[in-house]
């Protein structure tokens, strides 16, 4: 038998590191572990049974970020780097992780095409630093999707295309790493829940790098990240909340999103901007009802945001039982529902 432990060790045959598609699976045969968030009761089965635990006039909420190639490889004089941004903070600046040999009085990065980078401070928080493109705009991005690679990390053997680190309804270009919980939706069970009467609103908030490596996360007070909820979603969830309908929040990346754009009244309101905000246990959450999310070896923030929806101890029962029944684990893998 696994053990859970607070650090989630998971067993190298559980990671999930190619696609469903590569397997000639479809993205929604993914399997799906449900979580009652009061008694920790689980059912196994399926993700294309979604609508059997979901409410007509029920809101499902989804991230509409893209993911962008996010891994570029450069040169200071003779040293090959590897340079993996992590948020835009102006228009021809981002915070990056510096992967190998740097040296701050090299000079600056080279990439191909005459593009080069340079240092110009810290980011926002160890070990990022602040890097300054020699171009922005629509020439950076040019240049990002003819030299980038997807942020992959060590489980995944295989350098798939960036398509397979995109959800099917991503339309805006910005997250680094994908937001994974959606990635088993398919556009045919997406019309199944609308065939239903279950809406569906999207947000947008551009995820960061969420692992930096030699066992070190982000610390979220020091990992802001762009958001937008818009008049329709607003809009849509208030309706559903006045009727008694539930939000379903598609990743934490939505439940963050949304809960930053809640107002001093405890009111959901349409807003942009950047979003620090921490959720925990003892968050009080004023949007969000239930959650979708993938299955994962979480750090500390991550955990947290976890037991604001379900108690630490049923959460670490219901990863016991995932590991008893075999679930695939990370961005390719199985997903959990946590519901009140």
């Amino acid at each position: 038998m696994h053990k859970v432990s607070g650090e989630f060790q998971i067993p190298p045959h559980l990671h999930a590191s190619v696609p469903l598609e590569m397997k000639g699976l479809s993205r929604d045969s993914a399997r799906m572990m449900v979580v009652n968030r009061t008694t920790g009761k689980a059912v196994h089965t399926l993700f294309t049974r979604l609508g059997d635990y979901l409410y007509a006039g029920d809101v499902v909420v989804l991230n509409n970020s893209r993911t962008i190639p996010a891994v570029l490889k450069g040169k200071q004089g003779k040293k090959q780097l590897e340079i993996r941004l992590s948020r835009k903070v102006k228009a021809n600046q981002w915070d990056v992780l510096v992967i190998g040999e740097y040296c701050h009085k090299g000079g600056p990065i080279s990439f191909i095409k005459g593009i080069q980078g340079e240092i110009v401070g810290s980011g926002s928080e160890n070990p990022l630093m602040r890097m300054q493109f020699s171009v922005h705009g629509a020439e950076f991005y040019d240049f990002l999707y003819k030299a980038g690679e997807p942020v992959r990390y060590e489980y995944i053997e295989t350098s798939w295309a960036l398509d397979m680190y995109q959800t099917v309804y991503g339309s805006v270009p910005g997250s680094v790493e994908m937001a994974s919980a959606g990635r088993a939706f398919s556009w045919k069970l997406l019309q199944s829940l609308k065939e239903m009467g279950i809406r569906i609103a999207f947000v947008q908030l551009h995820a960061g790098l969420s692992y930096y490596g030699d066992d070190r996360w982000p610390a979220p007070i020091n990992h802001p990240e762009e958001f937008f909820v818009p008049e329709e979603t607003a809009a849509m969830i208030q309706q559903a909340k006045k009727k008694g309908n539930r939000v379903v929040a598609v990743g934490t990346t939505v439940v963050r999103a949304l809960e930053s754009a809640v107002t001093a009244k405890g009111e959901l309101q349409a807003k942009s901007g950047i979003t620090d905000l921490y959720i925990t246990k003892e968050s009080s959450l004023k949007v969000v009802d239930c959650l979708l999310t993938g299955l994962h070896e979480p750090e500390a923030s991550h955990m947290d945001l976890l037991t604001a929806f379900i108690s630490e101890n049923l959460l670490l029962d219901s990863y016991q039982q995932a590991l008893m029944e075999n679930y695939h684990w990370h961005e390719f893998g199985d997903v959990n529902l946590i519901l009140n």
